[in-house]
């Protein structure tokens, strides 16, 4: 991969900024976030009616002619503005995760279905009583005739509330070790006997818990074998831990802090930019930043080319996602005590807008695998150490 160029997105930044002031409304971003649902689906509409949603993917699959750098450019606008599309990202997940482990009849009804906007899927892995741990899902899914029943409750299903779908980790054997006995199934939100409970976050943003009682789905709805699932979930969290998606991670806090230092003044009346420690630390994250640009454009390259990452995934998920709490924290030192001011309160800082992000920096390292579990992964897997449990 060539790392030369800095910004690939640069050729399509003027068509992107049309594009956005043409179809995107400025009230969308402060909807998101009194919501707390960070996925507009008036604007997933749109996208999907310009093909913006199929840049790059496979044309037998229902990928659009779009250049995928003037998709890029337009997401990057959007971000721009506020907008988060977490809905879309956990859909891009699955939907590469059933191109590598899906039915060729699941690629060709899925894959368009998401591709033109029809299908949305929220992440159906993390359980009350195991986490992280997603291997001791305790969820259950019976075969009764030509189909399943799932019973069971998951944890932070987030955008459930706009999904189609919720791509479940369910349980097809008790009798075999917890990584052996687990199966996925796309699971409609639709279908009788399942619920949804809001949950309010400390970062604003609204996850769910959902409850599946006596859910029906068809054998169809199986993405891969029947207690294969784990080997699945590892192509499935390797996309959630390393694919950029479309709002993977703020990369514009150097800019923002930059742009604020500029205009603020120290008690001597300067700018508080010409103090040469706020200026270092700003710069650090801006080093920082670029480290995350680079590791997220190898893992999307290695995306385009097929292939499946391996535990690159994980390593750049440890690094974005410990990198925002420790710049947001530093971000909070260098503005002061009017850092800590909520959104809309007089005063605030670039609306609130940081000390909104410190609270949402702070489950970085919880969703997608916790930092203990990468740091496992990235022990075993990329330095081949040896697994070691106390009294093991």
């Amino acid at each position: 991969m060539d790392f030369w160029q800095s910004d690939e997105l640069a050729a399509h930044r003027e068509a992107a900024r049309a594009w956005v002031e043409a179809n995107v409304r400025p009230e969308w971003a402060e909807e998101q976030h009194r919501t707390g649902c960070h996925q507009t689906m008036a604007l997933h509409a749109l996208l999907a009616r310009d093909g913006i949603l199929a840049a790059g993917r496979p044309p037998e699959y229902g990928g659009s002619d779009v250049d995928p750098g003037f998709a890029g450019a337009v997401f990057d606008e959007c971000k721009q503005r506020g907008l988060h599309f977490d809905g879309w990202a956990t859909t891009t997940m699955v939907t590469y995760t059933i191109q590598h482990a899906g039915t060729e009849e699941q690629k060709r009804e899925f894959l368009p279905a998401a591709l033109r906007g029809d299908m949305m899927i929220a992440l159906g892995y993390s359980e009350p009583d195991s986490g992280s741990d997603v291997a001791a899902a305790k969820t259950t899914a019976v075969r009764d005739g030509d189909g399943w029943v799932v019973n069971g409750q998951k944890m932070f299903t987030s955008t459930a509330q706009v999904s189609s779908h919720v791509f479940v980790l369910a349980r097809t054997n008790p009798d075999v070790p917890k990584h052996k006995g687990l199966t996925l199934f796309l699971v409609p939100t639709d279908a009788p006997g399942f619920e949804i409970q809001p949950i309010h976050t400390l970062g604003g943003q609204v996850t769910n818990a959902t409850f599946y009682t006596d859910v029906r789905v068809p054998d169809s709805a199986r993405v891969g074998g029947v207690d294969e699932g784990w080997n699945v979930m590892r192509v499935a969290l390797v996309y959630e831990r390393g694919v950029a998606s479309p709002q993977s991670v703020d990369q514009t806090l150097s800019e923002d802090l930059t742009v604020w230092a500029r205009e603020a003044r120290r008690p001597d009346g300067t700018p508080v930019l010409d103090d040469p420690l706020v200026a270092e630390r700003i710069g650090r994250i801006r080093v920082d930043e670029e480290v995350s640009r680079l590791l997220g454009q190898w893992m999307n390259w290695h995306a385009a080319k097929g292939g499946v990452p391996g535990p690159e995934g994980s390593m750049r998920k440890l690094f974005w996602s410990e990198m925002a709490q420790r710049h947001y924290s530093d971000a909070l030192d260098i503005l002061g005590v009017e850092g800590v001011l909520a959104p809309e309160a007089p005063g605030a800082p670039a609306g609130g807008m940081f000390e909104h992000d410190f609270r949402a920096a702070v489950v970085t390292t919880v969703y997608g695998g916790t930092s203990e579990i990468l740091r496992d992964i990235i022990a075993e897997r990329r330095l081949g150490l040896p697994r070691h449990r106390p009294g093991g």
